[in-house]
């Protein structure tokens, strides 16, 4: 599902947590560009019919979207234990500090009405992180750029965030990659981590004319240099899995 990486990530910092590990390699990896997948996703209408303008159709919370792009790729991390990590020299990019995950247990490819189950993924994360909404830089969203998906994040978000939701830089990476399905969360955890290292906050692309009703901070078009210390990456799958990591500069 398009949370497994995610949920890949959460476990492996868990196991490590609980003392059943010092190092766990997690992430995911998905070739999906192929006759099953295309077909599939296109008979499910899920797919971006912008065949036409195929570098503008991965275009998330504009109001012109009707689909995601698909990718392929791969995202692995290394996650350790902090003392195992330094007595080797290792060098560290961020701390994985809180995870949470919820089902919908509402619908096969739509999410809750309001967002309710990613709003509580979210909820679980930051609660697991000891951090408040306003303690968050940057969220990494699913943003697929599907209708009801990118509809149903942003009434997540504030329903998570509250007042804070309208103060967090938002962006979504796969308005330049496309969705890689399982391997998602993986790429998307990376692009977080390093928004942390590098103080910056990737964009989100194609966003020419903003749907009303998405009308957070989105970081349009073009990387933003700002202060980042915790970082959010969201992955909400098909059959309402939705899963939650957060990463925080290591002080």
């Amino acid at each position: 599902a398009c949370s497994s990486a995610t949920h890949n990530i959460s476990s492996a910092g868990r196991m490590i947590q609980y003392g059943d590990a010092d190092v766990m390699i997690a992430g995911g990896a998905e070739m999906s560009t192929c006759y099953t997948g295309l077909g599939g996703f296109a008979a499910a209408r899920a797919l971006s019919t912008r065949n036409d303008d195929p570098q503008a159709a991965s275009r998330p919370w504009d109001k012109d979207r009707d689909g995601f792009v698909l990718g392929d790729g791969a995202g692995i991390i290394v996650l350790e234990e902090y003392e195992h990590a330094v007595k080797r020299g290792a060098k560290i990019y961020a701390e994985l500090v809180g995870s949470g995950m919820s089902s919908d247990a509402y619908h096969m490819t739509s999410p809750s009405i309001g967002g309710e189950g990613a709003a509580r993924c979210m909820k679980n994360a930051m609660a697991d992180a000891g951090l408040s909404s306003e303690q968050i830089d940057y969220v990494n969203a699913h943003g697929t750029s599907t209708p009801a998906g990118d509809a149903g994040e942003t009434q997540a978000i504030k329903a998570a965030f509250g007042s804070a939701a309208q103060n967090v830089a938002v962006s979504s990476t796969k308005s330049m990659i496309g969705h890689l399905l399982g391997a998602a969360g993986g790429v998307e955890a990376i692009f977080s981590i390093l928004a942390i290292r590098d103080q910056v906050a990737p964009p989100t692309i194609n966003l020419d004319n903003p749907d009303p009703e998405c009308d957070l901070d989105y970081v349009p078009h073009t990387a933003r240099q700002m202060n980042i210390d915790v970082a959010m990456s969201n992955s909400f799958g098909f059959g309402g899995t939705n899963g939650t990591v957060i990463f925080k500069k290591l002080s």
